[in-house]
């Protein structure tokens, strides 16, 4: 299954949502989007992408678990992806 997690830190400055980013990677997530021809491309700030077995609840959890990390009051919304599509993304560099 595929998700799109937004996460809204209440109060927060850029370093609080570094450690967010961080704890999310940890959890799983990314903050890349890949495309039907595989290129990957930066989600919005605070938005999260998650491809895996989890069920919406563990996703939230997850989420919850990685917000939790920054001891800021947060929002969260997951989303179950049935297709998605966008337009204005950068894309993302591939490493070389």
């Amino acid at each position: 299954m595929s998700y799109t997690t937004r996460v809204e830190l209440h109060r927060a400055t850029d370093r609080d949502y570094e450690t967010l980013h961080n704890a999310m990677r940890s959890e799983g997530f990314s903050r890349l989007i890949r495309s039907d021809d595989g290129l990957a491309y930066h989600l919005p700030t605070a938005e999260y992408d998650y491809v895996g077995d989890r069920s919406i609840d563990q996703v939230l959890a997850a989420a919850k678990r990685a917000a939790e990390t920054t001891r800021l009051n947060h929002g969260i919304l997951v989303t179950k992806s049935n297709g998605r599509t966008w337009i204005g993304l950068e894309q993302a560099v591939p490493a070389r």
